[in-house]
């Protein structure tokens, strides 16, 4: 099975907001599927974490590279493709790309061997996992509002991040936690994330080292992003000085990147995004990474279906990854996977049990969403 052609649809149109300071708006495009075209007519689906325009010149630069490439090989072609572009600049839009095309081929090789990619990766511990709610943080009084019809739909683990925390003061702050912990309740797991990544992002360690002992009180499971993404000595003093997890990563790119960070003891939580990172091989090897230095690897997952699922059949292969991200209220997550996901009664999401990635693309929803039109790609499916 060969590498025939490699397509990008970039979605728009329904763009969630993401709390940046240079908010999204509808039409922008930050997330790309890739489809991977084989001369069998079989076809792997990937996600990008970069707006199309980027993943279509990524995509120039690598064509002669995997082209006529054996589909079934997603490591090897995925490492090929890293080696021959280092000139291009590691962990950018040639990285981005990289990984969609990863993605695709784990997809491919699960069809073609009639396995889930989790099992691929060495077996599967598990066949649900727990997904926590991911939602922007509003004003305390708008709290209850934002997380109680999620709550209401079967989530049991929820995390709040970005908007005004760390923005204005120190009680807004504590507001805005003290409210959604009063509305999810005590027995729900409850996480917060600074989105200290954001540009020009105002604050440092020590307003980081009260902020963690502020949501202790609350019983806040982990603090995300709670430090500008560079500050590699802030991290490793706040994780030896906070009574919460100190989680982080989402900003990094290949394995390379993340290695001084596991070594340093920086985080208690590592969050590679797939869609990020260089894909699920690259993924695979940072989670091993982090096992090797007691650090628990949760995938961050602020993208598309295809990322859920690369997600999920990562949870599915690492004894200790009990938990992934769900943007809720994204139509990319959604309705882009055909059928949707479900949660079971106790709150968890199946991992995919069949070939591949184990969904299958809703064409019209794509169709909608890459304003392509649904002749072509029936066209290109076949």
């Amino acid at each position: 099975m060969k590498i025939r052609e490699v397509r990008a649809f970039g979605l728009r149109g329904r763009t969630p907001e993401g709390g940046w300071s240079n908010e999204l708006q509808p039409d922008d495009c930050v997330h790309t599927l890739i489809a991977v075209l084989t001369d069998t007519g079989e076809i792997g689906w990937g996600s990008v974490f970069t707006s199309e325009e980027l993943v279509r010149g990524a995509l120039s630069v690598l064509r002669p590279l995997f082209q006529g490439e054996n589909a079934l090989e997603p490591e090897r072609v995925s490492e090929k493709l890293h080696q021959h572009t280092f000139w291009q600049g590691r962990g950018g839009s040639i990285t981005h790309a990289i990984s969609g095309i990863d993605i695709a081929l784990w997809d491919l090789l699960g069809k073609a061997t009639g396995q889930p990619v989790g099992r691929l990766l060495g077996g599967r511990y598990r066949e649900r996992v727990l997904p926590y709610a991911s939602l922007l943080m509003r004003e305390p009084e708008r709290m209850p509002d934002e997380l109680l019809p999620v709550k209401a739909h079967g989530y049991r683990a929820f995390k709040i991040g970005w908007g005004p925390f760390g923005r204005r003061d120190n009680a807004t702050d504590e507001a805005i936690v003290k409210a959604a912990r009063e509305a999810v309740g005590p027995a729900s797991l409850l996480m917060v994330d600074a989105g200290a990544s954001d540009a020009f992002w105002p604050q440092g360690y020590k307003w980081a080292l009260r902020t963690a002992e502020m949501l202790a009180d609350y019983d806040v499971y982990w603090f995300e992003e709670a430090l500008n993404p560079d500050a590699l000595d802030d991290y490793m003093a706040l994780r030896r000085a906070a009574k919460v997890l100190v989680a982080g990563g989402e900003v990094l790119t290949r394995r390379q990147s993340f290695q001084p960070w596991l070594e340093a003891g920086a985080f208690d939580i590592v969050q590679p995004d797939v869609t990020k990172v260089g894909g699920i091989s690259e993924e695979r090897k940072i989670a091993q990474m982090a096992r090797e230095h007691g650090v628990r690897f949760i995938p961050h997952g602020w993208n598309t279906a295809l990322g859920l699922a690369a997600d999920l059949h990562l949870a599915s292969a690492f004894p200790d990854t009990n938990l992934v991200e769900y943007l809720t209220g994204s139509p990319f997550i959604d309705e882009i996977a055909a059928g949707g996901w479900r949660l079971d009664a106790d709150g968890m999401l199946a991992i995919p049990s069949t070939p591949g990635l184990g969904i299958e693309i809703d064409l019209p929803a794509l169709a909608e969403y890459s304003r392509t039109p649904l002749v072509d790609l029936k066209a290109m499916c076949g």
